[in-house]
Protein backbone atom coordinates (compact mmCIF):
# COMPACT_ATOMS: atom_id res chain seq x y z
CA UNK A 1 0.00 0.00 0.00
CA UNK A 2 1.83 3.15 -0.89
CA UNK A 3 1.92 5.94 1.97
CA UNK A 4 2.89 10.09 1.41
CA UNK A 5 5.44 10.66 4.12
CA UNK A 6 3.36 14.37 4.41
CA UNK A 7 1.00 13.30 7.46
CA UNK A 8 -0.44 14.79 10.88
CA UNK A 9 -1.50 13.16 13.84
CA UNK A 10 -2.89 14.39 17.72
CA UNK A 11 -3.85 13.15 21.06
CA UNK A 12 -4.94 14.71 24.36
CA UNK A 13 -4.59 13.13 27.67
CA UNK A 14 -6.01 14.39 30.37
CA UNK A 15 -4.88 13.59 33.63
CA UNK A 16 -4.96 14.59 37.40
CA UNK A 17 -4.36 18.49 37.45
CA UNK A 18 -3.24 18.75 33.39
CA UNK A 19 -3.69 18.24 30.03
CA UNK A 20 -1.36 16.75 27.90
CA UNK A 21 -1.04 17.77 23.97
CA UNK A 22 0.53 15.31 21.50
CA UNK A 23 1.41 16.37 17.72
CA UNK A 24 3.33 14.76 15.34
CA UNK A 25 4.04 16.13 11.93
CA UNK A 26 5.74 14.25 8.93
CA UNK A 27 7.35 15.88 6.12
CA UNK A 28 9.32 14.99 3.29
CA UNK A 29 12.94 13.94 4.11
CA UNK A 30 15.67 11.11 2.42
CA UNK A 31 16.33 10.03 5.91
CA UNK A 32 14.26 9.58 9.53
CA UNK A 33 15.24 13.25 10.74
CA UNK A 34 13.59 13.31 14.30
CA UNK A 35 12.96 16.45 16.09
CA UNK A 36 11.22 16.55 20.04
CA UNK A 37 9.90 19.42 21.84
CA UNK A 38 9.12 18.27 25.34
CA UNK A 39 7.70 19.42 27.91
CA UNK A 40 9.84 19.28 31.67
CA UNK A 41 7.54 16.44 33.05
CA UNK A 42 8.22 14.59 29.85
CA UNK A 43 11.60 15.21 29.01
CA UNK A 44 12.93 12.26 31.05
CA UNK A 45 11.09 9.88 28.99
CA UNK A 46 13.21 11.30 25.85
CA UNK A 47 14.98 7.96 24.78
CA UNK A 48 11.89 6.27 25.00
CA UNK A 49 9.70 8.36 23.01
CA UNK A 50 12.48 7.84 20.40
CA UNK A 51 12.23 4.76 19.91
CA UNK A 52 8.61 4.37 19.53
CA UNK A 53 8.55 6.95 16.93
CA UNK A 54 11.27 5.28 14.99
CA UNK A 55 9.80 2.23 15.50
CA UNK A 56 6.58 3.71 14.14
CA UNK A 57 7.94 5.82 11.37
CA UNK A 58 10.00 4.67 8.72
CA UNK A 59 10.95 8.04 7.23
CA UNK A 60 10.83 11.72 7.07
CA UNK A 61 11.33 14.70 8.58
CA UNK A 62 9.33 13.97 12.04
CA UNK A 63 8.77 16.87 14.51
CA UNK A 64 7.15 15.44 17.67
CA UNK A 65 5.48 17.94 20.18
CA UNK A 66 4.49 16.88 23.68
CA UNK A 67 3.03 20.03 25.96
CA UNK A 68 1.75 20.35 29.36
CA UNK A 69 -1.04 22.58 30.37
CA UNK A 70 -1.46 22.09 34.01
CA UNK A 71 -5.03 22.49 35.19
CA UNK A 72 -6.33 25.44 38.20
CA UNK A 73 -6.04 22.37 40.45
CA UNK A 74 -2.37 21.55 40.05
CA UNK A 75 -1.80 25.06 42.35
CA UNK A 76 0.62 28.25 41.86
CA UNK A 77 3.54 27.35 40.28
CA UNK A 78 6.63 27.99 42.04
CA UNK A 79 10.34 29.84 41.38
CA UNK A 80 12.83 28.66 41.09
CA UNK A 81 15.26 31.30 42.44
CA UNK A 82 18.52 29.96 41.86
CA UNK A 83 18.14 30.04 38.28
CA UNK A 84 15.93 33.00 38.31
CA UNK A 85 19.19 34.94 39.81
CA UNK A 86 21.29 33.22 37.26
CA UNK A 87 19.01 34.70 34.22
CA UNK A 88 18.99 37.61 35.74
CA UNK A 89 22.79 38.19 36.65
CA UNK A 90 23.70 37.06 33.08
CA UNK A 91 21.38 39.70 31.34
CA UNK A 92 22.05 42.43 33.58
CA UNK A 93 25.76 41.90 32.47
CA UNK A 94 24.82 41.58 28.88
CA UNK A 95 22.94 44.81 28.82
CA UNK A 96 25.66 47.19 30.46
CA UNK A 97 28.13 45.35 28.01
CA UNK A 98 25.78 46.43 24.71
CA UNK A 99 25.10 49.73 26.54
CA UNK A 100 21.42 48.18 26.06
CA UNK A 101 18.68 49.69 28.73
CA UNK A 102 18.28 47.46 31.33
CA UNK A 103 14.45 48.00 31.74
CA UNK A 104 12.74 45.17 33.58
CA UNK A 105 14.88 42.60 33.44
CA UNK A 106 12.90 40.81 35.83
CA UNK A 107 9.93 40.29 33.91
CA UNK A 108 11.27 38.99 31.06
CA UNK A 109 13.28 36.66 33.20
CA UNK A 110 10.12 34.92 35.06
CA UNK A 111 9.01 34.23 30.79
CA UNK A 112 12.46 32.18 30.69
CA UNK A 113 11.87 28.27 30.54
CA UNK A 114 11.90 26.19 33.96
CA UNK A 115 11.16 29.61 35.73
CA UNK A 116 8.25 28.67 37.26
CA UNK A 117 7.77 25.15 37.64
CA UNK A 118 5.12 22.92 39.50
CA UNK A 119 5.83 21.08 42.53
CA UNK A 120 5.27 17.89 40.81
CA UNK A 121 8.49 17.31 38.63
CA UNK A 122 7.60 13.78 37.38
CA UNK A 123 5.08 11.84 35.85
CA UNK A 124 4.24 8.95 38.07
CA UNK A 125 4.48 5.08 35.94
CA UNK A 126 0.63 5.03 35.28
CA UNK A 127 0.37 8.26 34.07
CA UNK A 128 3.45 8.16 31.42
CA UNK A 129 1.88 4.46 30.19
CA UNK A 130 -1.39 7.23 29.71
CA UNK A 131 1.02 9.00 27.51
CA UNK A 132 2.33 6.67 25.62
CA UNK A 133 -0.89 5.62 24.80
CA UNK A 134 -1.74 8.87 23.66
CA UNK A 135 1.40 9.07 21.80
CA UNK A 136 0.68 6.16 19.94
CA UNK A 137 -2.54 6.96 18.73
CA UNK A 138 -1.15 10.44 17.44
CA UNK A 139 1.25 8.37 15.66
CA UNK A 140 -1.59 6.00 14.65
CA UNK A 141 -3.52 9.15 12.90
CA UNK A 142 -0.54 10.44 10.91
CA UNK A 143 0.01 6.96 9.62
CA UNK A 144 -3.78 6.88 8.59
CA UNK A 145 -3.16 10.31 7.11
CA UNK A 146 -0.17 8.66 5.03
CA UNK A 147 -2.41 6.20 3.86
CA UNK A 148 -4.95 8.04 2.72
CA UNK A 149 -3.66 10.68 1.14
CA UNK A 150 -1.09 7.83 -0.72
CA UNK A 151 -4.15 6.47 -2.10
CA UNK A 152 -4.45 9.92 -3.78
CA UNK A 153 -1.16 9.60 -4.93
CA UNK A 154 -1.20 6.46 -6.33
CA UNK A 155 -4.47 7.55 -8.63
CA UNK A 156 -2.43 10.53 -9.73
CA UNK A 157 0.61 8.36 -10.96
CA UNK A 158 -1.64 5.85 -12.72
CA UNK A 159 -2.96 8.17 -14.20
CA UNK A 160 0.33 9.47 -15.55
CA UNK A 161 1.64 6.13 -16.73
CA UNK A 162 -1.53 5.92 -18.34
CA UNK A 163 -0.82 8.45 -20.55
CA UNK A 164 2.57 7.41 -21.33
CA UNK A 165 1.58 4.11 -22.24
CA UNK A 166 -1.13 5.61 -24.55
CA UNK A 167 1.32 7.82 -26.20
CA UNK A 168 3.33 4.54 -26.85
CA UNK A 169 1.08 3.04 -28.67
CA UNK A 170 0.30 6.32 -30.98
CA UNK A 171 4.32 5.83 -31.70
CA UNK A 172 4.05 2.08 -32.29
CA UNK A 173 1.31 3.57 -35.17
CA UNK A 174 3.98 5.97 -36.42
CA UNK A 175 6.85 4.16 -36.53
CA UNK A 176 5.56 1.77 -39.22
CA UNK A 177 4.72 4.59 -41.29
CA UNK A 178 8.06 6.24 -40.51
CA UNK A 179 10.31 2.94 -41.89
CA UNK A 180 8.53 2.91 -44.75
CA UNK A 181 9.06 6.39 -45.60
CA UNK A 182 12.87 5.83 -44.69
CA UNK A 183 12.87 2.50 -47.49
CA UNK A 184 11.30 4.85 -49.53
CA UNK A 185 13.42 7.55 -49.72
CA UNK A 186 16.37 5.61 -49.92
CA UNK A 187 15.17 3.29 -52.72
CA UNK A 188 14.14 7.05 -54.42
CA UNK A 189 18.00 8.31 -53.79
CA UNK A 190 19.40 5.11 -55.10
CA UNK A 191 17.48 5.09 -57.80
CA UNK A 192 18.61 8.84 -58.96
CA UNK A 193 22.30 7.40 -58.43
CA UNK A 194 21.86 5.06 -61.50
CA UNK A 195 24.29 2.24 -60.09
CA UNK A 196 27.23 4.52 -59.61
CA UNK A 197 28.24 2.51 -56.40
CA UNK A 198 29.22 -0.42 -54.60
CA UNK A 199 26.37 -2.65 -54.42
CA UNK A 200 27.85 -4.64 -51.55
CA UNK A 201 28.65 -1.49 -49.55
CA UNK A 202 26.10 -0.11 -50.07
CA UNK A 203 23.80 -2.96 -48.49
CA UNK A 204 26.14 -2.90 -45.84
CA UNK A 205 25.84 0.57 -44.98
CA UNK A 206 21.76 0.47 -45.30
CA UNK A 207 21.63 -2.51 -42.68
CA UNK A 208 23.63 -0.68 -40.12
CA UNK A 209 21.77 2.63 -40.70
CA UNK A 210 17.99 0.93 -40.38
CA UNK A 211 19.51 -0.45 -37.21
CA UNK A 212 20.62 2.66 -35.77
CA UNK A 213 17.10 4.14 -36.40
CA UNK A 214 15.28 1.05 -35.09
CA UNK A 215 13.35 2.01 -31.43
CA UNK A 216 11.69 -1.47 -31.40
CA UNK A 217 14.17 -2.72 -28.30
CA UNK A 218 13.30 0.78 -26.53
CA UNK A 219 9.34 0.55 -27.49
CA UNK A 220 9.49 -3.00 -25.43
CA UNK A 221 11.44 -1.90 -22.55
CA UNK A 222 9.42 1.55 -22.22
CA UNK A 223 6.35 -0.60 -21.74
CA UNK A 224 7.74 -3.06 -19.56
CA UNK A 225 8.97 -0.40 -17.63
CA UNK A 226 5.55 1.09 -17.30
CA UNK A 227 4.05 -2.16 -16.93
CA UNK A 228 6.91 -2.62 -13.56
CA UNK A 229 5.87 0.97 -12.26
CA UNK A 230 2.13 0.33 -11.77
CA UNK A 231 2.67 -3.48 -10.07
CA UNK A 232 4.99 -1.93 -7.65
CA UNK A 233 3.06 0.87 -6.55
CA UNK A 234 0.98 -1.94 -4.73
CA UNK A 235 4.31 -2.47 -2.62
CA UNK A 236 4.96 -1.44 0.52
CA UNK A 237 7.48 1.39 1.39
CA UNK A 238 8.16 1.85 -2.54
CA UNK A 239 9.20 5.52 -3.06
CA UNK A 240 13.11 4.61 -3.68
CA UNK A 241 12.03 1.52 -5.84
CA UNK A 242 9.69 3.74 -8.04
CA UNK A 243 12.81 6.42 -8.40
CA UNK A 244 14.73 4.05 -9.35
CA UNK A 245 12.34 3.06 -12.11
CA UNK A 246 11.41 6.61 -13.37
CA UNK A 247 15.03 6.71 -14.22
CA UNK A 248 15.16 4.03 -16.32
CA UNK A 249 11.66 5.30 -18.06
CA UNK A 250 13.58 8.58 -18.67
CA UNK A 251 16.15 6.99 -20.65
CA UNK A 252 14.06 5.22 -22.39
CA UNK A 253 11.60 7.79 -23.69
CA UNK A 254 15.05 9.80 -24.52
CA UNK A 255 16.75 7.37 -26.92
CA UNK A 256 13.37 7.12 -28.44
CA UNK A 257 13.38 10.54 -29.26
CA UNK A 258 16.72 10.37 -30.31
CA UNK A 259 16.73 7.65 -32.68
CA UNK A 260 13.17 8.04 -34.46
CA UNK A 261 14.36 11.40 -36.20
CA UNK A 262 11.00 11.84 -36.66
CA UNK A 263 9.19 15.14 -36.04
CA UNK A 264 5.69 13.66 -34.91
CA UNK A 265 6.96 11.35 -32.76
CA UNK A 266 9.59 13.73 -31.41
CA UNK A 267 6.09 15.72 -30.38
CA UNK A 268 4.78 12.79 -28.62
CA UNK A 269 8.41 11.97 -26.67
CA UNK A 270 7.88 15.51 -25.49
CA UNK A 271 4.78 14.99 -23.82
CA UNK A 272 5.77 11.92 -22.78
CA UNK A 273 8.43 13.65 -20.72
CA UNK A 274 6.37 16.87 -19.03
CA UNK A 275 4.30 13.65 -17.48
CA UNK A 276 7.56 11.86 -16.65
CA UNK A 277 8.80 14.72 -14.68
CA UNK A 278 5.26 14.95 -12.99
CA UNK A 279 5.75 11.47 -11.80
CA UNK A 280 9.23 12.34 -10.49
CA UNK A 281 7.71 15.41 -8.34
CA UNK A 282 5.16 13.39 -6.98
CA UNK A 283 7.78 10.25 -6.14
CA UNK A 284 9.33 12.84 -4.10
CA UNK A 285 6.34 12.83 -1.64
CA UNK A 286 6.28 8.61 -1.34
CA UNK A 287 7.28 6.57 1.70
Amino acid sequence: MMQSMTGFGKATVNLKGKQVNIEVRSLNSKQLDLNLRLSGLVRPYENEIRTLVSGALERGKIDVSVYVEQGPEAGLPGIDRKLVKTYYTGLKSLARELKAPEGDLLAHVLRLPEVLKTEKAELEDKEWKQVKAGLVKALEGLSKFRTDEGKSLQKELERRIDLIRKNLKEIEKMDEMRVVRIKDRLRQSVAELKGQFDTNRFEAELIYYMEKLDITEEKVRLKTHCDYFTSTMREKGNGRKLGFISQELGREINTIGSKANDALIQKLVVLMKDELEKIKEQINNIL
